[in-house]
């Protein structure tokens, strides 16, 4: 599908050169501070993710890397080029972006929206429409290219902003909450397009509130809350690192009851959180946990799982991430 393997080859050898790289990056909005003085590095050829609940400023670091809104403060480089207003053209010339926002023009077929788009690529003529065939093919629309967008379903509508955002062959794709309002089915589908972009080289950065999301498709990420890095890492290392590795899930309703659990569990639970409806016990041992909770009478629902993303927010900050 993409004409520059050697492009792709060159970028994932470079190792001094970082696809984007941000040192104290800052944006405001009057008294408040959405992103807050924030360091990340991005490397070529990575496919790296901001995880955190709405508002964290995640949306907001994406919106400076597409260059929709300027920094404040700090500095941000994007393929070696300072962001700012004088490069804005050039990087963008090199990025593609797939914003939050629905944006398709739903009287329009697929094949035309990207018909018309490529044209600020520059393609035409047999360049063009052979371009826009691949791009339906790889987001296996190929055999529906007149569909007016309006007959799609969401899943599918987002394949064809993510064939738009792939057009000018980028540098570097940009993802903001690609699968929000999917269905299971949709998102798991969209992933599997995703992943095959990061196998073929392409630096993709994502934002996501889904912390499966986060753990399927990420080489690496940063956990954001309130316009801040709150941890940075490998979802895996991210995980050891921060909470032990089984979770003990067991919803109680009653005030009291999650009280006296609490106080009784024990030095079996490493940690514990206790949330509106639920307590969260973590432990080294998963069969352990569930055998000291039925000791103490618990009787509630139950499930032990391994720890994940969710799981580090909660420990790094003590709020979930919806």
């Amino acid at each position: 599908m993409f004409s520059s393997a050697d492009r792709v080859l060159v970028a994932l050898s470079s190792t001094d050169d970082a696809a984007i790289r941000a040192r104290g990056l800052t944006k405001r909005y009057g008294e408040r501070c959405a992103v807050a003085g924030i360091d990340f590095t991005v490397a070529r050829g990575e496919f790296f993710g901001f995880l955190g609940p709405n508002g964290a400023g995640k949306s907001t670091t994406m919106r400076m890397i597409y260059r929709a809104t300027p920094v404040d403060d700090g500095s941000l480089h994007i393929l070696g080029h300072e962001a700012v207003p004088a490069n804005d053209r050039l990087i963008k010339a090199r990025l593609g972006v797939v914003p939050q926002e629905y944006n398709l023009d739903e009287r329009m077929t697929a094949r035309e929206i990207l018909e018309v788009f490529s044209r600020f690529y520059g393609l035409h003529g047999e360049a063009r429409r052979q371009r826009v065939r691949e791009l339906l093919d790889f987001v296996e629309l190929g055999d529906r290219p007149d569909a007016f967008v309006t007959t799609l379903s969401g899943g599918l509508k987002r394949r064809v902003q993510i064939a738009r955002g792939l057009l000018g062959d980028p540098d570097i794709l940009v993802l903001d909450e690609p699968t929000t309002g999917l269905d299971p089915r949709a998102r798991r589908s969209l992933w599997d397009k995703l992943i095959a972009l990061g196998e073929r080289g392409t630096t993709i950065v994502l934002t996501t509130h889904y912390m499966d999301e986060a753990e399927k498709l990420c080489d690496r990420l940063v956990v954001m809350d309130e316009g801040r890095i709150v941890a940075e890492g490998t979802p895996k290392g991210l995980i050891a690192e921060h909470v032990p590795p089984h979770v003990l899930e067991v919803v109680v309703p009653e005030v009291r009851e999650r009280k006296r659990l609490a106080a009784d569990f024990g030095a079996l639970a490493l940690a514990q959180v206790e949330l509106a409806d639920r307590m969260l016990f973590y432990g080294v041992e998963s069969e352990a946990l569930l055998r000291r909770y039925f000791e103490l009478g618990g009787g509630a629902e139950a499930l032990v799982r391994g720890a994940n993303l969710e799981d580090v927010f909660l420990a790094l900050t003590g709020h979930g991430l919806s």
